[in-house]
């Protein structure tokens, strides 16, 4: 799913209009309407009250139109619209309408508070155009909102949010209804608080108007994921499935190389070999019963060398970084022509010798977590200094950069494409470990570097989301993943045409 910016939105409006033959107010009444549906799905009960607050734009508008069929459909409305400047003209019409339905404008700005799900506070102050600075109203107004302990929807876009620039102060949603495409500011760590739950409603704009704009900004929905998934061929046997290798592990951290060679095999690639040093031969073997074990230095690896012949290897996990072991990965790379699947302790060891970056064969995939991404490309002054880095890093290597988080983004040709699956249970160690494996598991099956990247994010995240509901957050391991990782294939399977 492509991610458009405002300009870019706004002409598809336009288009749309033109090719539609429908007026801006009747396509902001789609929109409100389709907000209307989901909000109607999800709050049932007729005793949720609303608070609903709008601006005088077309934001403002929809805010409108939405307290209307909500009143119309017997729901409580208290309505407060803020602000002194001149109505847009699609406000003004709807506001006419709502005089006619008896629907009343609130003297206060209180919220009534009757608990999560009882009460319902909607943001319909600014839209996807907000530029200016906040002024004092606006900021006693989100300061409220985020302070009432309701239920807060946020209509295309948390008011305060820039979507172009750092976000000191915006509505802090429980769930964000945006229209038609996702937004990039969504997706940035700094404006996590803001964004909640982001829900993508389709308002029919017009498909060759969106099909049309060039972006490099993408959101990976089931659509793009059943695109680059291989399914295994109904007569394939291990020789045909790819053999991959994971090097890692050393004392104290071979859990780490198992996880991640367990994970490899589950991607659904024919065999598996781990090299670790012999420490781990025995947990190894135990752990993990299907993998062959190569082993090298007793408690970490001083050098890496192999008579086997991978279709992908990944190397980093648990592989500390001691000084016959950075030397080994040295030389390793220095032979190879294929991509590797880069991680943990391998990254490190990179970091400290920037110029092994250059080593590195074209189309690798490199996973950091945070503070490793900022060990390879330095500091940065807020997120969006970061991805422009992201970008040039990439590029520069030609390598494929999977910026781990919780909203991974995963960076090559110029393109970034952010992952929505995945949730908080997947902080916790190993986890990075096992997309590792899957990452490699899927490189040996045939993937390309790319799809193997976009694919295994997307798995890894979907097998959490299908786990959490049976084993809770809190108790949810890395070994989790792995063991859901089918369930995660059933539902990609189950999405195909």
């Amino acid at each position: 799913m492509k991610i458009l910016n405002a300009i870019q939105l706004k002409e598809a409006d336009a288009q749309t209009l033109v090719k539609q033959n429908i007026t801006s107010a009747e396509l902001m009444e789609r929109a409100a309407t389709q907000a209307f549906f989901w909000i109607k799905n999800k709050f049932a009960d007729k005793e949720t009250v609303f608070h609903i607050f709008c601006g005088k734009g077309n934001n403002g508008g929809d805010g409108l139109v939405l307290a209307r069929l909500l009143h119309n459909d017997n729901y409580v409305v208290f309505l407060n619209i803020i602000g002194d400047g001149s109505p847009s003209a699609d406000f003004s019409l709807n506001f006419e309408r709502l005089g006619k339905e008896g629907i009343a404008l609130q003297n206060s700005n209180e919220i009534s508070s009757f608990g999560k799900g009882k009460t319902v506070v909607i943001d319909a102050l600014f839209g996807i155009g907000f530029s200016r600075e906040l002024n004092d109203d606006f900021i006693d107004i989100i300061n409220i909102i985020n302070n009432s302990g309701a239920f807060v929807i946020a209509v295309d876009t948390p008011s305060g949010l820039y979507l172009d620039k750092k976000t000191e102060l915006a509505v802090k949603a429980d769930v964000v209804l945006t229209f038609q495409c996702a937004k990039l500011a969504f997706y940035l760590p700094s404006n996590y608080n803001f964004t909640g739950k982001v829900v993508v409603l389709d308002i029919g704009l017009d498909k060759a108007a969106v099909d049309n704009v060039k972006t490099s900004y993408y959101l990976t929905d089931s659509i793009e994921v059943v695109k680059r998934y291989k399914p295994i061929p109904a007569f394939a046997h291990k020789g045909t499935l790819g053999h991959a290798l994971i090097i890692g592990g050393s004392y104290g951290k071979v859990g780490a190389v198992c996880l991640s060679a367990k994970a490899a095999l589950k991607s659904g690639c024919g065999l598996v070999t781990a090299f670790a040093p012999e420490c781990g031969y025995n947990a190894l073997q135990s752990y993990f019963p299907e993998a062959m074990v190569l082993t090298n230095g007793n408690k970490h690896i001083e050098n890496i060398g192999f008579d086997i012949s991978p279709d992908a290897i990944g190397i980093g996990p648990g592989l500390g970084q001691e000084q016959q072991t950075q030397e080994a990965l040295y030389n390793f790379i220095k032979q190879q022509d294929k991509p590797l699947v880069i991680d943990a302790d391998a990254l490190n060891i990179l970091s400290y010798n920037k110029e092994w970056l250059n080593l590195l064969p074209e189309g690798s995939i490199l996973t950091p977590h945070p503070k490793e991404l900022e060990r390879l490309l330095g500091s940065c002054k807020d997120d969006y200094e970061r991805l422009d880095k992201m970008i040039a890093f990439a590029a520069e290597y030609k390598i494929v950069l999977v910026a781990k988080n919780a909203r991974t983004m995963i960076v090559y040709n110029n393109e970034v494409h952010i992952n929505p699956t995945g949730n908080a249970a997947l902080a916790t160690g190993g986890s990075g470990d096992v997309l590792t494996g899957l990452i490699t598991g899927l490189l040996a099956q045939g993937y390309s570097p790319q799809d193997a990247a976009v694919f295994g994010v997307y798995l890894h995240g979907l097998a959490a989301d299908i786990a959490v509901p049976e084993t809770g957050i809190q108790s949810f391991t890395a070994s989790d993943i792995i063991n859901y990782v089918g369930k995660a294939y059933l539902k990609i399977q189950s999405d195909m045409p």
